[in-house]
């Protein structure tokens, strides 16, 4: 059974005050939570169990999506605690949900048609990203796409990663060595999953994929808007 994990601990400062009382992936888009649209999207592709990561009003979410049944899914909850601990420690964190085997992640304040079944089950090394066109908030993009699929993180053209992407748990094997000072053994670790990936890609170990299709950061409140409009006409 695969298995899905949706970062969802943010605190959507940007996104302010509508974060003030509701989590960013639980806004509503069309007539339900934005994180809705990425369940179901993982329902169709066969996943069947998710991992969601919570922290900001972690609460809230049991509430809203319970235990997935109403999407054919089994949903766990990994909560962080008061303070998030970015991405690569969220997943470290969710890893004893996600089993032994590769997985998927995916941003929770995204929306994008692209179709989940389409990527690779197990990475040809530690990682697959999907990656999209920079839009205009991000115009200098993230890494390189080579024609033979790997993906680096010098050169050009850039393109931006999408908040999709398909994993190995041994990429976290380095952790350790991206945290500057001290590791309190009583606390989970904070850290970024970018230097991971950066380090991965000098080894490469790296691939990845373009997507062509409609691909939404929602990271202000006019982006919300944005796309509630768009659902709003295409409905």
């Amino acid at each position: 059974m695969k298995h899905a994990l949706i970062f969802a601990a943010g605190r959507g400062e940007r996104m302010r005050p509508l974060t003030d009382r509701t989590p960013k992936p639980l806004l509503p888009v069309g007539g339900k939570p934005l994180i809705a649209w990425t369940l179901e999207k993982l329902a169709a592709a066969g996943y069947g169990q998710v991992v969601i990561n919570t922290s900001h009003l972690a609460a809230q979410f049991p509430p809203a999506l319970g235990d997935g049944s109403r999407w054919g899914l089994r949903i766990h909850y990994a909560d962080e605690g008061p303070v998030a601990l970015e991405t690569g420690g969220g997943m470290l964190h969710a890893l004893p949900l996600l089993g032994s085997s590769s997985f998927l992640a995916i941003n929770g304040d995204i929306w994008c048609d692209a179709d989940l079944a389409s990527l690779p089950a197990q990475p040809a090394g530690q990682a697959h990203l999907l990656l999209v066109d920079n839009p205009a908030q991000h115009p200098q993009g993230d890494f390189v796409l080579d024609a033979d699929g790997s993906v680096r993180d010098e050169g050009t053209p850039r393109l931006t990663f999408s908040g999709i992407g398909v994993y190995r748990p041994s990429l976290l094997d380095g952790w350790r060595g991206v945290i500057d000072g001290p590791i309190d053994p009583a606390m989970p670790p904070r850290f970024k999953l970018v230097p991971l990936l950066r380090a991965a890609m000098r080894r490469g170990q790296v691939s990845g994929a373009r997507h062509d299709g409609v691909w939404n950061d929602i990271g202000t409140p006019a982006r919300l808007e944005a796309l509630r409009a768009s659902l709003s006409r295409a409905s």
